[in-house]
């Protein structure tokens, strides 16, 4: 996640229950521990304050007081499914997947077999909304910059579909593929640009896709990772991709260990959107 007030990058390792900040204005690097795995975070309306996603928890926390009490929903599934990729929409409110819980106590990854995950919306009220079921692994959500669709991604059916999205009613509706069956590894996460193309990270497949909006592959960037697990638009003119690689499967003491890395881009992304406590 970018914060643009911060002048920071922020990201997650979950298997080891961390979340980490690079100041770029001093090169500060800072990491705090959960006591779940730490699976997404967004910006909310409150410059100083942060909505993170935990296995089984959504709380709201402030990086400088470490204050993490207010616990917005606690997933009744916990842990047998933990919650996994979130962002909000254009309205403020949370949109977030849920999965069988693939890590285990000492944080070792276990295999991913059943599809028992969902798609669920949580506004500022409370109010949580079941969308979709049978989920095996949700990544993607994004939305276009002209709010009128979602994007939400299977990692296990190869596939990300696209919906109508209703930015007033906050609401999603008739569901079809946007893209399934590509080649080069599985979609994880993603971020939209300004000119609505869906850039998506391929675990296992070493490579960044741009799609197009008709789910025509545009560009594919081949990265140093096997990995690369979800990115990010940030820097002052949107257009430097931040994203994250898992080392899970890999030989660790180089490159291709999980980490976090930023290329420049042709075209700026889309700024996050804040959810609305």
């Amino acid at each position: 996640m970018w914060h643009p007030p911060h002048d920071a990058i922020y990201w997650t390792d979950v298997n080891r229950r961390l979340l980490h900040r690079l100041l770029l204005s001093s090169n500060h690097l800072q990491t705090w521990e959960f006591d779940e795995p730490v699976v997404a975070l967004t910006l909310t309306t409150n410059p100083e304050e942060l909505l993170v996603v935990l296995g089984g928890h959504i709380l709201l926390w402030n990086p400088e007081s470490d204050r993490r009490d207010t616990i917005l929903y606690k997933l009744p599934q916990w842990p047998a499914t933990r919650c996994n990729d979130a962002r909000v929409d254009p309205a403020g409110t949370l949109w977030f997947g849920t999965m069988q819980n693939n890590v285990a106590a000492d944080g070792s990854t276990r295999e991913t077999t059943e599809c028992i995950g969902q798609l669920l919306s949580l506004d500022g009220s409370g109010v949580v909304k079941t969308w979709q079921s049978g989920v095996g692994i949700a990544n993607t959500i994004a939305w276009s910059p002209t709010d009128d669709l979602m994007y939400f991604g299977d990692t296990l059916r190869n596939e990300i579909s696209v919906y109508d999205y209703d930015k007033l009613a906050q609401q999603i509706s008739r569901r079809r593929v946007f893209s399934e069956g590509f080649d080069r590894g599985l979609p994880d996460g993603s971020a939209m640009d300004s000119e609505g193309f869906l850039w998506n990270c391929r675990y296992g497949g070493g490579c960044i896709v741009r799609f197009a909006p008709d789910g025509a592959v545009d560009l594919v960037i081949d990265t140093a990772v096997p990995n690369p697990t979800t990115c990010t638009f940030g820097g002052s003119d949107w257009k430097t991709l931040y994203f994250t690689s898992a080392g899970e499967g890999t030989q660790l003491g180089g490159v291709e260990d999980g980490g976090i890395f930023s290329m420049r881009t042709h075209v700026a992304g889309l700024p996050s959107a804040s959810f609305r406590p």
